[in-house]
């Protein structure tokens, strides 16, 4: 394994409300090149799956400045400072940009956003069975339109480019990796009475959580093929 690099020194060169940029300066513990390298460090990011009662995906449209254009996403956004996990900003967007809430939530899956230049992790959760409470109250200038998908046309919605937001089809891939799960009990004539049998595969469904409040990545429940 490549050994880490050693830090020196740190430089801020911008302090933003959303993001710090820093440059580092490491030297290599393989060669003993030194060299400085920029790093956005901004929080941590949480992205929503969330799916009605009916199978339609909540979504929204909004113009993205950096991109200058609308773009179709799922409901996500920053973590608080306030907010005491990811999961409690996820509620929090959720209803924020949508009016939408759910006592169902599995977390599916995290990435690095860039690790090239940032810092800062994004975390899928899963919301079932989500129903309107409220109407939307997003922040400041976020202008959204409310969008409800069959999760039907969700993978065409991302193979026309309808969908184009790294994160966002980071997470629908998060979720349909999910719906491996279930796929693979009825594929194994098992069906979803077997499978609801199981609380591993309850809590990474949603409907049942671990005792001891963890959440279980769907990549531990899935299926291992054998080689």
């Amino acid at each position: 394994m490549i050994k880490h690099w050693k830090h020196l020194a740190t430089r801020t060169l911008a302090d933003t409300p959303i993001f710090k940029l820093h440059a580092h300066r490491r030297t290599s513990q393989e060669t003993g090149r030194e060299g400085e390298f920029y790093v956005l460090d901004a929080s941590d990011w949480v992205n929503v799956v969330a799916i009605t009662r009916d199978d339609r995906m909540v979504l929204v449209e909004q113009y993205r400045h950096g991109v200058r254009r609308t773009t179709l996403e799922i409901p996500g956004g920053m973590i608080d400072a306030e907010d005491a996990t990811p999961e409690h900003a996820g509620r929090r967007e959720l209803l924020e940009e949508t009016g939408y809430a759910t006592e169902r939530w599995q977390h599916i899956g995290t990435v690095d956003p860039n690790p090239a230049i940032q810092s800062n992790r994004c975390f899928t959760f899963l919301a079932l069975d989500v129903e309107q409470v409220a109407e939307p109250s997003p922040d400041g200038n976020e202008e959204l339109r409310l969008v409800l998908e069959p999760v039907s046309r969700i993978r065409s919605l991302v193979a026309e480019g309808r969908i184009e937001h790294a994160l966002v089809v980071a997470a629908l891939y998060w979720w349909d990796l999910s719906q491996s799960v279930i796929r693979w009990f009825v594929s194994c004539g098992l069906g979803i009475t077997c499978w609801c049998s199981f609380p591993r595969f309850r809590a990474a469904s949603g409907s049942e959580r671990p005792t001891d409040g963890r959440t279980v990545p769907i990549t531990s429940v899935l299926p291992q093929r054998r080689v």
